[in-house]
């Protein structure tokens, strides 16, 4: 005979770890206990030696499939006279939390059956869950992860549910939003001035009308509420983009079923995984030919944002109405999504015909996760529900960073790992400000973590920034600042573990550079004593400063004064009276920053191509193009030189201008600009000499783009890392700026 303890770290709370191990032990014959604990959770096993070591083992083996075991520590312990029967132990409340906080997980096969399954306690029943799925991060208050301290408490359990949640046996054994018709959540239709109507089934009832009328519907969902119209009526589609204020950006859709979405979508076996697993993110696909969803899902976009219904809820709505949903954040434009419902019936009043509610409170907002398939690798361009706020190993002292100002999140580096916040938006509103503060706040107090240094981005004007400044003064902790492009490197070695020197390309829109400068077409040498600038796009200016992003005309405008000294093909996006303007002031130097920027560069081109002279959403127009470059491959490259660490874009655009005279297709010369850069990429990577580059920033959010670069670099023997987990965009920054900042000497 013999007892071990076992310390465990990572994603195992809320994840059904517990149960497991108490059916591992007790099948095994083992006497002792499991526990919660602030730091993670500790098991004691006592008995012979063999099932000792088949417990240790299947303790990795056999895990619950999103649990996941980061740190097992394991030391032997004086046995007892009487280990007794293995338990499970009440919550231990003292200790250094270093447990992970778990995220929400999409409804599981067996509830997904049970629900459809006439005559069993939860036939129809919206709230459905077990310790494989349902709400977590959204609804918890504080650590350790138990009933009383998630917005379940209000909840009493019936004495079915009880007994379920009892027995070891019982797959909501320890399951804590576990609930039934008779003690659980429940929901009621309400019209946009407030009068409540039917609940219950009645109230479903009453939205599938709503819906099948071409209504909009404001549904209260996992994490917030969504806004849903029949993704087959261009008008309902329509009448959602005028009164939400989204004129052109693409809606997601969600569908009945995978065979619904397989109808509509090219699914390869990867991406099916993906869809039906525990995280059930929106995949970016392929739209098939004549794919029967309105035009305004998506304009002139060959891609599709589709995804499967993750919530009991979500599988009778889809099921009821029988066909694809439009599903986008409850929110006016610039705003944080709505999570509680008088506040949505307020913000929301004006966009939606009526409103589906119940009465368990969302604690945070948890927009739909974001990702597209790649040799089958997902790649996130938006963490969310599912994966956040899920952490990633990583030593150093405290670190608090703040992110960007765009597709905010938040990084709290404590106790040997980095927790990445949720996508927060962007913060543009009081309302964006107010969520990123109370995200701090959460942080700080789920884990009690005291930071020992804050970090945000270099420009002065971010909000995250102003947060910062505001936070270090308040704590009296020294404050980073962490250049844009530093921190974006920074966070792709901080989730592939190098630790450098690397050679990393950051090519995005903008960023405020150390010279004061937009950069964004930057080459970095990156280690963990600090970066160097060895490489960046030759300067251009943009007309009109802030305005260029709005209007890639005049991106294209300052790309050729600055390249051939006139507005060449760029003039034709003008009148004679602005042309004559901004020349002017781009010769003075009057609001017309230059910028080293690869996403403004993208911009040029597309408007010079005539495909995106103004950009409703952000990245618009690089989207154009590369949209006409999939169907340009193989059509060569354009040249581009790099002197002394400069790009010159000149001779291409000399070369496509020459092309536009010629009639030359569009998508030959779409691609040859992508090809350009991947020559590029090789030659930064060849004259830096370094044998590790990384690919970031929201450039390489482009799956042409990033693929070429790829491929050209590898193929010269270079190790090639981007973004996975971690979005490449602003989404990305914080956790690049806690790596820095976890690095830099405290006197910095």
């Amino acid at each position: 005979m013999a007892r071990i303890r076992f310390q465990v770290q990572g994603v195992i709370q809320g994840v059904g770890f517990r149960p497991f191990v108490f059916r591992l032990a007790t099948g095994l014959g083992l006497g002792g206990w499991v526990q919660n604990r602030p730091e993670g959770v500790r098991i004691e096993v006592q008995g012979v030696g063999e099932a000792l070591e088949s417990f240790g083992r299947r303790l990795r083996e056999e895990r619950p499939r999103v649990a996941l075991l980061r740190d097992l520590c394991l030391e032997s312990v004086p046995e007892l006279a009487d280990a007794g029967p293995f338990r499970i132990l009440p919550s231990a409340e003292l200790g250094q939390r270093q447990s992970s906080i778990p995220a929400d997980l999409a409804l599981c096969p067996e509830c997904a059956r049970e629900i459809r399954e006439p005559g069993t306690r939860r036939f129809r029943y919206p709230f459905t869950n077990c310790t494989a799925c349902g709400p977590r991060y959204s609804i918890i208050e504080e650590l350790p992860y138990d009933r009383p301290r998630t917005a379940m408490a209000g909840f009493p359990l019936c004495p079915d549910c009880r007994r379920e949640f009892e027995d070891p046996l019982d797959r909501r054994f320890h399951a804590q939003p576990v609930a039934c018709p008779q003690c659980g959540p429940r929901m009621e239709f309400c019209a946009p001035e407030g009068v409540r109507r039917p609940a219950g089934e009645a109230a479903l009832d009453e939205a599938l009308e709503l819906l099948h009328k071409g209504g909009i519907l404001a549904l209260k969902g996992l994490g917030g509420f969504q806004l849903l119209v029949d993704a087959r009526s261009e008008a309902a589609v329509q009448r959602l983009r005028d009164r939400k204020g989204r004129a052109e950006k693409p809606f997601a859709v969600m569908f009945p079923g995978p065979g619904a979405l397989e109808a509509a979508c090219v699914v390869d076996q990867a991406s099916r995984a993906v869809l039906a697993g525990p995280q059930a993110p929106i995949l970016l696909l392929s739209r098939r030919e004549g794919c029967a969803l309105a035009p305004a899902v998506a304009p002139g976009n060959p891609d599709l944002g589709a995804f499967l219904p993750y919530t009991p809820l979500h599988q009778l709505l889809l099921e009821g109405f029988s066909g694809p949903l439009v599903c986008t954040s409850g929110n006016r434009s610039e705003e944080p999504m709505a999570i509680d419902n008088g506040d949505a019936l307020a913000r929301l009043g004006t966009i939606a015909d009526g409103f589906l509610l119940h009465d368990r409170p969302v604690l945070r907002p948890l927009d739909d996760s974001v990702g597209r398939m790649e040799a089958g690798v997902l790649h996130l361009l938006r963490r969310a529900r599912g994966f956040a706020p899920l952490s990633l190993p990583m030593e150093g002292p405290a670190v608090l960073a703040l992110g960007g100002h765009q597709k905010a999140a938040v990084t709290l580096l404590t106790g040997g790992q980095a927790l990445v916040s949720q996508h927060l938006g962007d913060l543009d509103s009081a309302r964006s400000l107010a969520l990123l503060e109370r995200t701090v706040e959460d942080l700080l107090g789920f884990l009690r973590a005291a930071p020992e240094r804050l970090a945000c981005d270099l420009h002065p004007d971010y909000g995250s920034t102003r947060v910062a400044e505001r936070l270090a003064q308040r704590l009296g902790l020294p404050l980073l600042r962490v250049q844009h492009h530093h921190a974006h490197v920074a966070a792709v070695m901080a989730e592939h573990g190098l630790t450098g020197p690397v050679l990393g390309l950051a090519w995005d829109g903008s960023g405020f550079g150390a010279d004061g400068t937009v950069w964004g077409g930057e080459a970095l040498e990156v280690s963990e004593t600090g970066y160097h600038r060895v490489g960046h796009l030759r300067p251009f200016p943009l007309p009109g400063g802030e305005q260029s992003v709005r209007e890639p005309r005049r991106s294209a405008l300052g790309l050729c004064l600055a390249c051939i000294g006139e507005p060449g093909p760029a003039a034709a996006a003008f009148t004679l009276g602005e042309l004559s303007v901004l020349c002017r002031a781009s010769a003075r130097g009057l609001n017309a920053p230059r910028c080293s920027s690869v996403g403004r560069l993208f911009d040029a081109i597309a408007s010079l191509l005539d495909l995106r002279t103004g950009a409703g959403f952000e990245g618009q127009a690089a989207m154009a193009l590369e949209f006409q470059a999939r169907d340009g491959r193989g059509a060569g490259s354009y040249p581009i030189t790099l002197v002394a660490g400069q790009a010159d874009p000149t001779p291409l655009l000399r070369a496509l201008i020459a092309d536009l005279g010629r009639g030359e297709p569009v998508p030959a010369m779409a691609f040859r600009f992508h090809a350009a850069l991947a020559d590029l990429a090789l030659a930064f990577a060849e004259a830096a000499g370094r044998e590790t580059v990384v690919l970031t920033g929201g450039c390489f959010q482009n799956l042409l783009l990033a693929g070429l670069c790829q491929e050209r670099l590898r193929s010269r023997g270079f190790r090639v890392f981007r973004p996975e987990q971690f979005p490449a965009n602003d989404g990305g920054l914080s956790l690049g700026q806690a790596w820095v900042a976890s690095r830099l000497p405290m006197e910095q």
